[in-house]
């Protein structure tokens, strides 16, 4: 269901597609895990991070994101004040450890990681090592996913010198951006992963980068949107839609600065629904 779902619904991103089912497969098929499975996507807003998220969940879950086993923390909801950043860390050890106690199979998903205090996230440290037990509970059959705007420019960085040279986009391979994206995440200060003993350590399972979209996936993401909604699919619309969204670099306009994120009101605006 997973690898369908990301078949059918996610657009213009290779790469993340074949990452994010072999990691999540191998990791649920392993009867011997030795570790939680850490997942940390990157890219601009509206290229598919939190669907990515949303499908992962649904996959494994019944009630997927509104599961009981699914916790979702948002930076600047569930911790918004520097100066509380001790309290944060308590926080979020004692509710990691009661939710996993309760399930081992738990979900942990972390949006907005760039807007995230640096340092917090390191407090959940031991529940990404290599421990069989930590005060008697066993994280390694637990999740954790990662969204974050950080490292965006860099995957960009690599995807127009692909179309500058010449180069399909669907020929970028995983290493072409990977190092370079952890490399950038870690230096990065204004991410929440800023020097972190996580990525220091080697706990991030795998960094996946979400390439910017192109006026064609911004297309493919109106016609589904409509379809899902029970309406004809009117091409004039579609393209309008398409055009309406404004794209970067400057001269050469190849890619959507929303991503698909704005899809969704702009279709409200022509359709009575």
């Amino acid at each position: 269901a997973l690898e369908e779902n990301l078949d059918k619904r996610l657009f213009g991103q290779h790469l993340v597609s074949k990452v994010v089912v072999k990691a999540v497969k191998g990791f649920l098929n392993n009867s011997n895990v030795k570790k939680p499975l850490a997942l940390s996507l990157h890219g601009w807003t509206g290229t598919g991070k939190n669907f990515v998220s949303k499908i992962v969940a649904e996959s494994i879950y019944k009630g997927g994101l509104q599961s009981k086993y699914v916790h979702q923390f948002v930076a600047t909801l569930h911790f918004p004040h520097a100066h509380n950043i001790n309290l944060y860390k308590d926080q979020l050890q004692s509710w990691i450890r009661g939710n996993v106690s309760i399930c081992p199979r738990s979900l942990f998903i972390f949006d907005e990681m760039d807007k995230m205090h640096a340092g917090l996230i390191d407090s959940i440290k031991p529940f990404l090592d290599y421990y069989e037990f930590l005060d008697g509970v066993s994280y390694r059959q637990a999740i954790f996913i990662f969204l974050s705007n950080a490292g965006a420019e860099k995957i960009t960085e690599v995807a127009l010198d692909f179309w500058r040279n010449g180069k399909r986009r669907e020929d970028i391979q995983l290493q072409d951006v990977q190092n370079a994206l952890s490399v950038s995440v870690f230096n990065n200060k204004n991410s929440g992963f800023w020097h972190s003993t996580l990525i220091d350590r080697n706990l991030i399972d795998y960094f996946v980068p979400f390439l910017p979209l192109e006026y064609k996936h911004v297309k493919m993401c109106v016609r589904v949107e409509i379809e899902s909604r029970g309406y004809a699919v009117d091409e004039d619309i579609l393209t309008r839609i398409a055009d309406e969204m404004t794209y970067f670099p400057r001269e050469e306009r190849i890619y959507s600065d929303k991503g698909c994120k704005t899809v969704d009101a702009k279709l409200d605006y022509y359709y009575d629904f």
